[in-house]
């Protein structure tokens, strides 16, 4: 009894320890790249608000937003500044102290300011947009599609005039494919599964993956996988305080920020190390995606 109370209170003080550092000793040099204004954090927070509204619509990418508003490498290299060391150095505090100055430097070398605006703007999308998108979808699909199938096929274009100098014949060979990929993808039937938690978990690694990813929409693969409506529901029930599904939603954004955090090493490296083809396979996928919208607009065009 008196050893797990004297590790709780270690864990209690090392705790207290890091927020009082990271309060009182943080300063702006520590994130290199990320000092921002108010005006700055503002203008991500509407970026974020973008994102996250497409990222509700089945077919549309938030990623493909953050492509269009100039932020997207910044944001892969703001996810990749998040050490998942930092969880484990955190916990060693408990039986070696010099993992406390460890769990500092990770901490701090995270990007909060670009991160914190950003998500603050997709969450306040999800929990605002997503009845009000809800409700477009429903009454004006035609319209809405319309709207994102040319905000796709601009944002396609302007990737391409952005860094068409980097292009070569082998660009092109990429540039298929992503546009067989993104065709084929949006074509897939939906899959049924069940809504458990682990189900809800599965889902959370692979539509956070697809959201960062231009051109594949992260609710389109939750659409596939039969848990699309089940989580909308789950977001509109907490946005009415009703949190019966709570531990879905917490079970789906674990996931997610699991996924997120892998996927955005790999995204990093072929950016680095391969950036035209890797831009001409995410245009050839934006491209490809656009079948998704224009299949809505064909099949529903009453409301025109």
């Amino acid at each position: 009894m008196w050893e797990k109370q004297g590790i709780v209170r270690t864990l209690e003080k090392s705790v207290r320890n890091l927020l009082i550092y990271v309060i009182f000793r943080f300063n702006g040099d520590t994130l290199k790249k990320s000092r921002f204004s108010f005006r700055d954090s503002f203008i991500l927070f509407l970026k974020g608000i973008g994102m996250g509204a497409a990222d509700i619509i089945p077919g549309v990418s938030g990623g493909t937003i953050a492509l269009i508003t100039g932020i997207y490498e910044n944001l892969i290299e703001a996810i990749n500044s998040i050490d998942p060391k930092f969880i484990i150095y955190f916990f060693r505090i408990l039986f070696d102290r010099k993992y406390l100055t460890k769990s500092k430097e990770s901490l701090l070398d995270i990007h909060f300011k670009f991160l914190l605006s950003l998500t603050a703007g997709i969450i306040v999308a999800f929990l605002v947009l997503a009845n009000i998108l809800g409700w477009l979808l429903d009454e004006y699909p035609t319209y809405t599609y319309a709207f994102f199938f040319g905000l796709i096929l601009s944002s396609a274009f302007f990737v391409y005039k952005s860094s068409k100098n980097q292009f070569n014949l082998k660009s092109v060979l990429f540039l298929g494919i992503g546009i067989l990929s993104g065709f084929y993808i949006v074509s897939i039937q939906t899959i049924q599964t069940d809504h458990s938690i682990f189900i809800v978990f599965i889902a959370g690694i692979v539509t956070f993956c697809a959201m960062i990813l231009p051109g594949l929409s992260g609710a389109f693969i939750l659409l596939i996988m039969g848990q699309y409506n089940f989580m909308l529901n789950v977001l509109r029930g907490i946005t009415h305080l009703d949190f019966s599904g709570l531990s879905y939603a917490i079970a789906y954004i674990v996931g997610g920020i699991i996924g997120i955090l892998a996927f955005s090493r790999v995204l990093s490296y072929l950016l680095r190390k391969h950036r035209a083809l890797t831009l001409s396979f995410i245009i050839g996928l934006m491209i490809g995606a656009l079948r998704k919208p224009a299949e809505v607009i064909i099949q529903v065009p009453d409301n025109i």
